[in-house]
């Protein structure tokens, strides 16, 4: 059974960090790429980064882009985000998924997990 299980949220001032983890099972994670995406009440899902099976390469929006990284442990078979200078626009619940392709396209992703809240606040 393919499940994703994203952790590590939370709640953090403005300027602060946070890394969230996505540990996978029922499959190998270095076979796919691996996504990571948010959304805000009111708001549409936005795609923030996805890294690449192939090379471990890393695609990021322009949003999060110098601010965030995305990583992988295939011993551990868990995909991180770091995510560094957070500001009150990022606070949504983020979600991470799984894809065959190196896209952003949500439609392409697979499997997803159940999320995690990041809430930026003072």
């Amino acid at each position: 059974q393919v499940q994703l299980v994203e952790s590590g949220g939370g709640l953090v001032q403005p300027g602060g960090s946070l890394r969230l983890s996505c540990v996978a099972s029922g499959f190998t994670l270095d076979y796919y790429a691996i996504g990571w995406f948010r959304q805000a009440p009111g708001k549409e899902r936005e795609g923030m980064s996805y890294i690449r099976r192939s090379d471990g390469s890393a695609y990021y929006a322009d949003s999060v882009k110098g601010r965030f990284a995305i990583s992988r442990d295939n011993a551990k078979n868990t995909v991180y985000l770091q995510m560094n200078s957070l500001n009150a626009e990022d606070t949504a619940t983020y979600y991470c998924a799984v894809t065959n392709l190196a896209t952003m396209d949500p439609d392409e992703y697979d499997y997803w997990g159940q999320g995690t809240q990041v809430t930026v606040s003072s």
